[in-house]
């Protein structure tokens, strides 16, 4: 399927199968607790901004973001099924989180490693100091 006969909608009910299963084939999976259905059903749950890509009734995409509306959005999962990358999906999720995340706030992210040089392609910057706990 084209870019453009795929769907975007924002904080639909999800089926918590289809994400686990996104993120397996996004290889996010690889980095988030995948075999914890109760922290993956509290990340969707506690998320307050989620874009999602859809090809049919498949879920193929997705952006999980935290956002006070006003000044910030932490988008912190972005994930395409790997037989959908290179179409575009990524960066319409990132446009959409932008455009309902409030089109003044500043999007925030960490990267993974193998998406470091991604990133600047569709527009961030990158910042020099980051921390984590």
């Amino acid at each position: 399927m084209s870019e453009n006969q795929i769907r975007y909608r924002s904080n639909t009910h999800l089926n918590l199968d289809a994400v686990i299963r996104l993120y397996r084939v996004s290889t996010l999976g690889e980095r988030r607790p995948v075999d914890d259905r109760e922290t993956m059903a509290a990340m969707m749950e506690n998320a307050n901004l989620v874009i999602t890509a859809w090809d049919g009734e498949q879920l193929v995409g997705i952006a999980r973001s935290l956002t006070d509306w006003v000044y910030v959005t932490y988008l912190s999962d972005l994930a395409v099924d790997v037989a959908y990358q290179r179409r575009g999906i990524g960066t319409r999720l990132v446009a959409e989180t932008r455009r309902l995340g409030g089109a003044n706030t500043k999007l925030v992210l960490l990267s993974a490693p193998a998406a470091v040089d991604y990133y600047p392609r569709i527009g961030f910057e990158r910042h020099p100091a980051a921390y984590i706990m």
